[in-house]
């Protein structure tokens, strides 16, 4: 989207009337539940019960009571949150008006600015085709400008080698020393691997996982001949779209992809939001928002493990993990 290249004030004002304002008044109780656990404050000690977060466990009172104990927390203390952001050639990809790293800047900004907003602290850490560039976790209106300043500031990358986001996502957990809350902003296009480096993040932050995707990933047109470019290599194929077999193979191909990246987000342990090109981007958040609420609610009711969250669109995926 051309327009995100503007201004950062401009960007940032027209986000705080059209996006955040809505945001503020929507979320209301639902705010905790978006940033839930991230900034904590001891409180007590009680008994392990089924439901509990496994994190929690209090290993030295356990050992001397012989019985499981998990520590309680008051969450009114600052948040400090990190943006891992996935910038390698594929986030350039956006076949209709908004590009995957349009919606990755927008993304960012607001929720950066939401996070600001309530005097929490925010971070960037970029990835090209390495951990490149990192902004430290700071507070204040000034600091998301800054962040948008650098975000419009990093150049499209031609080619690449294969990205590799489990390099990424350790070299970002060997960074961040203390507990926060954690957003993998990416399209996980990517080498294999990533989910357990994933996974190590979200045992010690309350991790997000942001997929970005674009409809034309999953579903081919039926448009004639086509020249189709790989975004990392720069290789090239020449596709005839008319043939319904190629059309159909190139379905499977991307179904059998999101029921990996379904289970890898599952492996993983993390909520995952995966956000279309043509999504809006508050419906999307607030239902996002809902859903994890709901999770949490229900927890205590199931017992066994946890229940996690995969929201693409309007449609949810709840899946269980032992």
């Amino acid at each position: 989207m051309s327009s995100l290249k503007q201004n950062p004030e401009a960007l940032l004002r027209r986000l705080e009337w059209t996006v955040i304002r809505r945001l503020d008044g929507l979320l209301a109780g639902d705010y905790r539940t978006l940033f839930r656990g991230a900034g904590l404050d001891l409180a007590d000690v009680r008994e392990y019960q089924p439901h509990d977060d496994v994190r929690y466990i209090d290993w030295n009172i356990t050992a001397r009571m012989q019985v499981p104990y998990v520590r309680e927390y008051n969450v009114d203390r600052e948040i400090t949150a990190w943006f891992l952001l996935d910038m390698s050639p594929s986030i350039d990809f956006g076949a209709f008006e908004t590009s995957k790293r349009a919606m990755l800047i927008r993304f960012v900004s607001v929720m950066a600015r939401l996070l600001t907003r309530n005097g929490n602290r925010v971070g960037v850490m970029f990835y090209g085709s390495e951990l490149d560039q990192m902004i430290p976790a700071r507070s204040g209106r000034s600091h998301v400008l800054h962040i948008i300043k650098a975000l419009n500031a990093r150049p499209e990358m031609p080619r690449a080698v294969e990205t590799d986001l489990e390099d990424f996502f350790r070299s970002a957990f060997n960074i961040m020393k203390r507990r926060a809350m954690v957003f993998a902003v990416s399209d996980f296009l990517s080498a294999p691997g990533w989910e357990q480096a994933l996974g190590h993040i979200a045992r010690r932050h309350e991790t997000v996982a942001i997929r970005l995707y674009d409809p034309l990933e999953t579903e081919m047109p039926d448009i004639g001949m086509v020249m189709m470019e790989d975004a990392e290599t720069g290789e090239q194929l020449l596709v005839d779209t008319h043939d319904a077999g190629l059309r159909r193979r190139f379905m499977a191909l991307a179904q059998a992809r999101e029921e990996h990246m379904l289970e890898a987000f599952a492996a993983a342990g993390v909520d995952a939001l995966e956000l279309s090109t043509t999504d809006d981007l508050v419906e999307t958040l607030l239902r996002f928002a809902e859903l994890r609420g709901k999770r949490i609610r229900l927890g205590s009711e199931r017992g066994g493990g946890n229940r996690l969250t995969t929201l693409r669109g309007k449609a949810e995926h709840d899946v269980s993990v032992a």
